[in-house]
C-alpha cells in the first residue's frame, strides 16, 4: 500500500513540524515532558485501544481531536499515527483521513503463517530449555487466565494470553527469534483479541504448557502447531464468518 504523506501542503501542519534539533518538548503545562516520551505515551494508548476494540476498524483518527484529548500538541499525535501506520494498525485513506484498518483474510493468513513458523519452533526450544522457575511462571499465567476466562474479562484474557506466548518465546532462549517477532507483536495481540472462544483457548494453552513441561521438543512443536491452526480457524470464523 502506498503511504501518503499526511503533511501534504497544509501550512498549519507544516508549521508544527519538529525542528532538526531533536530537543522538542511539550509546553510547560505538560511538565516539559520530552516530545519522545509524549509520543510513546500517545502511541501506547492508541495501540492498546485498537487491540482492545475501543477503536474499531474504520474509526477515524483526527489529530486535532486526539491532541485535545491527550492535552498535547499535534506533533506527537502525528508521529504516533505514523508509527501506527508502520505497525499495520491504521492507514491513510486520503491525505487528510486516517482510519483504523480492517483486517483482510490475507492479513490474517500471513500473520498466522508467521506464527506457525516461529512459535512452533520456539515451543520446541522452550521444551528443551525450560527451567522449573520458568514453568512455574507459565502455570501462574494459566491460573490468571482461568480467572479472567471465568469472569469474561476480554482485555485481561488478551493481555495474559499474550504474556503466556511471550514467556514461551523467552524460554526458547533465542534473542534473534524475539527480535523477529517484536515488530508484529502488536498485530498478533490484535488477532488474539478477535478469538473469543476463551474456554477453548484456555484448554489449548494448558495442553501447550503440558507439552513444554514434558521436556519433549517434538511433542511441544506438535502441540504448538495444533494450537496455532485452531486459533487461525477460530479467528477466521469470528472475523469473516467462515471456517
Amino acid at each position: 500500500m502506498t503511504k501518503i504523506d499526511p503533511l501534504g501542503a497544509d501550512p498549519e501542519r507544516a508549521a508544527e513540524a519538529p525542528s532538526p534539533s531533536g530537543a522538542e518538548r511539550e509546553p510547560a503545562g505538560e511538565g516539559r515532558e520530552p516530545l519522545g516520551a509524549v509520543r510513546e505515551r500517545v502511541l501506547a494508548t492508541l495501540r492498546q485501544e485498537i487491540i482492545a476494540g475501543r477503536l474499531r476498524p474504520g474509526d477515524r483518527l483526527v489529530e486535532r481531536e486526539l491532541a485535545d484529548r491527550f492535552g498535547v500538541s499535534r506533533v506527537p499525535v502525528r508521529e504516533a499515527i505514523r508509527a501506527l501506520v508502520a505497525e499495520g494498525f491504521v492507514f491513510f485513506e486520503t491525505p487528510r483521513r486516517t482510519v483504523v484498518r480492517r483486517l483482510t483474510p490475507t492479513d490474517v493468513a500471513e500473520l498466522f503463517e508467521l506464527r506457525e513458523a516461529l512459535e512452533v519452533y520456539a515451543a520446541g526450544l522452550a521444551a528443551s530449555r525450560a527451567t522449573p522457575e520458568a514453568l512455574a511462571e507459565l502455570a501462574g499465567l494459566l491460573d490468571r487466565a482461568a480467572v479472567a476466562t471465568h469472569t469474561g474479562d476480554a482485555e485481561a484474557i488478551t493481555d495474559i494470553n499474550t504474556a503466556f506466548h511471550d514467556r514461551i518465546l523467552a524460554m526458547a532462549g533465542n534473542s534473534l527469534l524475539i527480535s523477529v517477532m517484536e515488530p508484529v507483536d502488536g498485530r498478533l495481540r490484535w488477532l488474539t483479541r478477535q478469538n473469543e472462544e476463551w474456554p477453548q483457548l484456555l484448554t489449548e494453552h494448558r495442553e501447550l504448557y503440558e507439552a513444554v513441561a514434558s521436556g519433549d521438543p517434538a511433542r511441544a512443536r506438535a502441540q504448538a502447531l495444533a494450537h496455532v491452526q485452531a486459533n487461525y480457524r477460530s479467528t477466521v470464523r469470528h472475523l469473516f464468518g467462515k471456517a
